[in-house]
């Protein structure tokens, strides 16, 4: 019989395939004490286990810093500061010595109590999702360490010969490290959120997931036939032959239409008419970089540096951010873009950086460049690592959430304080480092005259912008369907940002979902924007709706939208002239 779930979607796409259930009860504890006799043995192979895992934490930082870069290295790093923690080990230790545990349930009592502390903090929302992945790193560990006492395989998936889709209650660090695109087509979970170790690394993968669905193992076996749709947020079990066919269906036209468009990588992204727009590509992790020269990006038009600051329990330091950055610049090469977007810590993000109390309104509060501001250290950090690997190649600098003239004037402020204590530390840098903002709220936009004066570039935030706008937080059910990137008041605002770019002859970009989306490529083109910036994989596919437009075609279109009164008649319109221009892009 067929069962739906529905989670959180994390990571797009149709995997269909046998389930690969995990075990989700860990490793079992045969026995609970020793005899007093053996209780040195007991510790010297505690010892052991934990010299042997300090071993492997340090082998998989190196290793998965050199697939996935090192802000997922640095997962590994945070256990293996745990493992090495001499008074950490000597806690369980004196439990073998004192109690006569064996050293298997003593590392299980210390570590579970750790667990049972960070279960029980109370604080804000923000805080609290911190605190669960630290409890689930203490899982983690335990599960090696207990492994490495009992001589078993915490690797399952080194053994894959055929592709599987993963279904587990949650997946740990040590177990998603090693998931490879070929054998591993996909995974859901019980528990996680879209900022979870798991959701960040799908998206690196490029392998859908979805995340939080709630309990459904019990509903499932492994090598049943399940679908996990990543673009949606479901994962079917044993589906019924009219549904297997209709995702077969599916599956196949999104090959087809990714092979379509990967044969346009190496043509230029221009009009039917000869314009160019040029296509960059949206990043959140260093090895993402990769990916926008594969899917035929012309560079990096937004890179995201949160991810950073997670799985840590104090702020990147100015190295740190280097390596990250140099990174992806040398993957692209000295000439291409990479567009670096200072932090931008928000209400639904959480790093150290933040520390204090939770807001009642944390949307409207101290966050992004607010929140850089307050804290200076943090923020001449991030601009001193910037500056320096701006000489390797094309880098450039956005401030993120800029609301008024003020606050910009002060970021580049600062930025020329950083400047001068590199210049006097004799430190090579950037001198003239191109500087842009954000233009993500209306006082900006309406402001954009006057900010286009300050700045080299504009990049539009269309997620936040529209959220702002129309006063409705798309992630609230109840005020979702207000939302809408087609809605009057939107456009006018992304026209004037436009035409004020186009006035101080400075560029103007949109780094928003909205322009990884082919229905509104001819909207956006029509109103003066040349330069998108997009997730990798949406490349090709807007490359495509782009050549098949005229310049002049596309701007009778805008025209014609902003003189509309409501979204959904914007919204159908567009529906019918992509279907016109590139039918099978409006299915």
């Amino acid at each position: 019989m067929e069962i739906r779930h529905h989670g959180i979607a994390v990571s797009p796409g149709v995997a269909i395939g046998p389930a690969f259930v995990i075990d989700t009860e860990g490793v079992r504890i045969t026995h609970q004490t020793v005899a007093a006799d053996q209780a040195p043995g007991e510790v010297a192979r505690l010892r052991k286990a934990f010299e042997v895992a300090a071993t492997e934490a340090r082998e998989n930082r190196l290793r998965i810093t050199a697939l996935h870069g090192p802000a997922i290295g640095n997962i590994f790093a945070a256990q293996g500061s745990v493992i090495e923690d001499s008074g950490f080990r000597e806690q369980i230790e004196a439990l073998v010595r004192s109690q006569l545990y064996s050293a298997e349930y003593a590392v299980s009592r210390v570590i579970r109590e750790f667990v049972r502390r960070l279960e029980e903090f109370k604080g804000p929302e923000h805080h609290r999702a911190e605190v669960r992945r630290r409890a689930k790193d203490f899982i983690d560990i335990e599960r090696q360490i207990l492994a490495l006492l009992q001589g078993d395989n915490l690797e399952p998936f080194s053994e894959l010969t055929e592709p599987v889709v993963v279904l587990a209650t949650d997946l740990l660090p040590s177990e998603t490290a090693d998931f490879s695109p070929r054998t591993v087509h996909a995974f859901a979970t019980e528990s996680g959120g879209a900022t979870s170790h798991t959701a960040i690394l799908a998206g690196a993968l490029e392998i859908p997931a979805v995340v939080g669905i709630g309990r459904f193992l019990s509903d499932v076996s492994g090598g049943d036939v399940v679908i996990v749709d990543g673009e949606e947020g479901i994962l079917i079990i044993n589906p019924d032959e009219s549904t297997l066919a209709r995702y077969e269906e599916k599956r196949t036209a999104e090959r087809s239409r990714a092979d379509r468009c990967d044969s346009l990588r190496d043509k230029p992204s221009a009009t039917g008419d000869g314009i160019p727009v040029r296509l960059l590509g949206n990043i959140e992790l260093a090895q993402e970089a990769a990916h926008c020269l594969e899917r035929g990006a012309e560079g990096v038009g937004l890179y995201r540096t949160e991810f950073l600051y997670l799985n840590k329990t104090t702020d990147p330091t100015e190295q740190e951010h280097f390596e990250a950055y140099r990174q992806v610049v040398q993957t692209l090469g000295p000439t291409r873009p990479v567009v670096i977007r200072t932090l931008d810590l928000g209400a639904d993000k959480f790093t150290s950086a933040t520390g204090g109390a939770g807001e009642k309104n944390p949307f409207l509060g101290l966050r992004s460049v607010r929140l850089c501001l307050r804290k200076l250290d943090l923020f001449k950090t991030q601009l001193r690592a910037l500056l320096r690997v701006a000489t390797l190649g094309n880098v450039r600098v956005m401030f993120p959430m800029i609301s008024t003239v003020e606050e910009l004037r002060q970021c580049k402020t600062l930025l020329n304080e950083v400047k001068e204590d590199l210049e006097d530390a004799g430190i090579p840098f950037k001198r003239d480092l191109s500087v842009g903002t954000m233009i993500e709220v209306p006082s900006a936009a309406l402001m954009a005259d006057v900010l286009a004066r300050e700045v080299d570039f504009f990049s539009i935030g269309t997620n936040d912008l529209i959220q702002y706008t129309l006063a409705a937080d798309r992630n609230n059910e109840s005020v979702a369907h207000l939302y809408n990137a087609t809605d009057p008041a939107v456009l006018r605002l992304i026209k004037r940002v436009v035409d004020a770019a186009e006035k101080e002859q400075i560029e103007v970009n949109v780094c928003g979902e909205m322009s990884g989306e082919p229905l509104y490529a001819p909207l956006l083109v029509g109103l003066g924007l040349r330069q998108l910036s997009v997730t990798p994989r949406k490349v090709p596919e807007i490359k495509r709706v782009i050549r098949q437009l005229r310049v002049d075609e596309a701007r009778r279109l805008a025209d014609q939208c902003l003189n509309m009164e409501t979204a959904r008649q914007v919204g159908s319109f567009l529906r019918d002239q992509l279907r016109r221009i590139l039918p099978e892009a409006a299915d």
